[in-house]
């Protein structure tokens, strides 16, 4: 009976030992996949968010200025909105981004 107990407590205690390190090695596997490809395809990725809005408001503010010229400066104006456009998108893009992996990090917790 005794015997018993003890084999039952070891088996317990060497399926909790497994169950942390498969733990363990699923979280680090996790881990490694955002290395710093994952961080420069981010930069990337923020760039152009920002990038194509602020150009595509300054193309626009040039042709404007051309064909229909005014007081102030339309390619100044529309080259900052495009610039707060693309700073906002991805100011939004990055915290889904960033909710998205704590929340991954819970469930694997």
């Amino acid at each position: 009976m005794k015997t018993e107990l003890s084999d039952k407590n070891n088996q317990d205690l060497f399926r909790k030992l497994v169950k942390e390190k498969a733990h363990r090695k699923l979280k680090a596997q996790h881990n490694d996949q955002k290395s710093v490809w994952f961080g420069l395809g981010m930069m990337g990725i923020v760039g152009w968010t920002i990038t194509v809005p602020t150009l595509l408001g300054a193309g626009l503010g040039v042709w404007l200025d051309k064909n229909h010229p005014n007081t102030f400066s339309w390619t100044l104006s529309l080259l900052i909105i495009g610039l707060l456009v693309g700073c906002l998108t991805a100011w939004h893009w990055i915290s889904k981004e960033h909710k998205e992996m704590n929340q991954k990090d819970e469930e694997d917790e």
